[in-house]
């Protein structure tokens, strides 16, 4: 198990928060025993934005004021993420987050109507509707994590991730070779498909370069398990939207055709010349994606 040492050893929001994307809508609220960074904007209906798996709230940075003026916007980062505490290793589980994120709504009262998630966040919006701790009319899966990898990925990722999570030590080397080597960092962006922007570049080298987000980025992946969700999916109350990036190279959009072949009811669209972090390259598109969905679904959402 990672050491609490180092799964503590995360930004500070003092030093490390004073450049952070809509830093004037941020705050930290206590829920579900930890201390986490959130931030709100606007007004309408209610929308809940969850990124992904290594990220934090400064992935819908252009998406965000974009939404805020439609919506009321919650965004968060996730337990160990960004400048959100971190909960037990064990804890960084589907279920786990999804209890979690729960526990936080909950407690600031917010029930949305529509549902955002990139990658990881799309499953863990999904595992929440179907313990029925939100009821959205609409939930948007942008590249969404949604099934089990396959073949040699699949039966090499969760033992590999498992025993990275397990040393403490590994979370600490890649940290310093984010800090010494930025090159590093775009290497891995571009390695998604993606081309972002030397500010958002920076922004991932911040949370990288830091061994207690790297650590619950790493605990998540090791305890991760799709099986489960894979097999709800069907069940699925909301009107699922899958949304997914030409150029992907983390989860191609071969994955949300095989999700809608489960959900035969979900929405499928493809946007072209995008990467895996298609929103951050583009939020106007995502934008416009959202509000065209809204409006074919306003009658069901009064």
């Amino acid at each position: 198990m990672t050491s609490a040492s180092v799964m503590n050893d995360k930004p500070c929001w003092e030093r490390d928060g004073r450049s952070w994307p809509n830093r004037e809508c941020s705050r930290f609220v206590e829920a579900g025993g930890l201390r986490w960074h959130i931030q709100e904007a606007g007004s309408g209906p209610p929308l809940l934005l969850i990124h992904g798996t290594g990220a934090a709230s400064h992935s819908w940075g252009g998406l965000l004021p974009l939404l805020a003026e439609h919506f009321q916007v919650l965004a968060l980062d996730l337990p160990g993420h960004g400048f959100t505490a971190a909960p037990e290793p064990k804890q960084l589980s589907l279920p786990g987050m999804a209890a979690a994120v729960s526990a936080l709504t909950q407690s600031l009262g917010f029930v949305p109507e529509v549902a955002v998630g990139h990658s990881a966040g799309a499953a863990i919006l999904a595992r929440m509707c179907l313990d029925g701790n939100i009821q959205p009319r609409l939930l948007i899966s942008l590249s969404g994590a949604l099934l089990p990898l396959r073949g040699f990925a699949g039966k090499w990722f969760s033992p590999a991730a498992k025993l990275f999570a397990r040393n403490s030590v590994v979370p600490r080397f890649f940290a310093r070779g984010a800090r010494k080597d930025p090159r590093s960092v775009k290497r891995m962006a571009d390695g998604t498909g993606s081309r972002l922007t030397p500010e958002g570049i920076a922004l991932y080298r911040l949370l990288i370069s830091y061994p207690g987000h790297l650590a619950a980025a790493l605990n998540m992946m090791a305890n991760w398990d799709l099986e489960p969700l894979a097999r709800e999916l069907p069940q699925l109350e909301p009107q699922l939207v899958l949304v997914s990036f030409e150029n992907d190279k983390t989860i191609p959009p071969i994955e949300a055709e095989q999700v809608k072949r489960l959900v035969s009811s979900a929405q499928l669209h493809c946007l072209p010349s995008l990467g895996h972090l298609g929103h951050e390259e583009h939020p106007l598109a995502i934008l416009e994606l959202i509000m065209r969905e809204l409006g074919s679904s306003k009658p069901a959402l009064g």
